[in-house]
């Protein structure tokens, strides 16, 4: 009996980060179509949190404190950007509130750019990723 491997599976983790209207930022990778929540894939040795806080320095310029987030879950869907993978996410929502208007967020590293998503009950541009489109509902 030998151990099996489920290759086909990207682990990320993704963080949900709201504005005062609680409208989500998603954000769209260079060439790619898809928006999705700010996050990544880990490095060697960092645990889900750690990832999380890296990839929004990264991409966003964004500090956040580990204590402001809160851990939602791990979620699976089919994965936006590599075709026969899914993947998995370890998705934190974040407590502290941004103000969008304050140019605190400047798109970086792989980022092309930064939609903000009402959670208002209209329906969801057909753009967004598949593990975004499975979390979004549970936030409203």
């Amino acid at each position: 009996m030998g151990c099996v491997v489920d290759s086909a599976v990207i682990r990320v983790s993704a963080v949900v980060l709201r504005d005062s209207a609680g409208a989500v930022l998603t954000v769209r990778k260079r060439g790619t179509a898809r928006f999705m929540f700010p996050g990544g894939k880990p490095e060697p040795g960092e645990t889900a949190l750690q990832t999380a806080i890296r990839e929004c320095r990264e991409e966003l310029h964004l500090e956040l404190d580990p204590s402001e987030l809160q851990s939602r879950g791990v979620y699976r869907a089919v994965a936006a950007n590599e075709d026969g993978f899914d993947v998995e996410a370890a998705v934190f929502v974040s407590t502290t509130v941004l103000d969008r208007d304050a140019r605190t967020l400047n798109p970086a590293a792989e980022i092309a750019e930064l939609r903000w998503q009402p959670l208002d009950g209209s329906a969801f541009p057909p753009d967004l990723a598949p593990l975004t489109e499975c979390v979004l509902p549970e936030l409203v």
